[in-house]
């Protein structure tokens, strides 16, 4: 079983040459690394074409920041595994744990697993309450109107055999992928699973991007495709 690895990546100069060395350590078995630069203007660029670039099988660099889930959309088109599992650039979500999040896939149960960060009894940095709070209530409206018992819809931390994603028409180009795939996957009757993970998250002093306009967003695009939409 072939996995591949999107690296979705924007302005992540402190972390992305480390990042990428933990994905080369943390899977034995055959895989690729695809890592999609979406505009970093940080030097994150350069720093990939002078160092990281040979560490992965393929980059692709955006010319402009179109958002996450645009870059997620290169990524899924490029990669050619069996498996795909999205990481983030960040290290919010480590490496280490990529057998736990594909395990009930390799065991032929789920077609879906998210990477959840509230049930789990793995370590997990504390910090904001009202994010926390955005999270589980963007959760609880996903489960709503797509009937599934997610306890962490808004996860970064996924994976799915490449059939799903090609059977899928993804448009947002932001963050609100999350509720989007969640809606349309649902819609197609998949196997999803959650496993607990570990979660180092980070404060906007150390770069995190999402905000409340972004919560906001969120909620109207799980109203949007889980009412006026198809998966295509």
């Amino acid at each position: 079983m072939k996995v591949s690895i999107v690296i979705p990546c924007y302005n992540e100069i402190a972390t992305i040459e480390r990042l990428v060395e933990r994905v080369r350590e943390a899977w034995p078995a055959e895989k690729e690394i695809v890592l999609v630069d979406d505009g970093s203007t940080d030097g994150t660029r350069e720093l990939i074409r002078e160092r990281v670039q040979s560490m992965v099988d393929r980059v692709i660099f955006q010319e402009t920041n179109l958002g996450k889930g645009a870059a997620l959309q290169a990524g899924f088109r490029a990669s050619s595994g069996d498996v795909i599992i999205i990481q983030d650039a960040d290290l919010e979500y480590s490496p280490a744990e990529y057998g736990k999040l594909i395990q009930p896939i390799v065991e032929g149960k789920a077609d879906v697993v998210y990477g959840s960060r509230f049930v789990t009894g793995d370590s997990r940095r504390v910090l904001y309450f009202w994010h926390s709070v955005g999270n589980k209530f963007l959760t609880l409206l996903s489960n709503m109107l797509t009937n599934l018992t997610l306890t962490d819809m808004e996860t970064g931390y996924k994976a799915f055999r490449r059939e799903i994603v090609e059977r899928l028409t993804l448009v947002e180009r932001g963050f609100g992928f999350e509720p989007e795939f969640t809606a349309k996957i649902a819609k197609l009757g998949c196997s999803i699973y959650e496993v607990g993970i570990s979660y180092s998250g980070r404060t906007y002093a150390d770069g995190k991007k999402i905000t409340g306009k972004d919560g906001f967003h969120a909620i109207w695009c799980i109203v949007k495709y889980n009412l006026f939409s198809t998966v295509n």
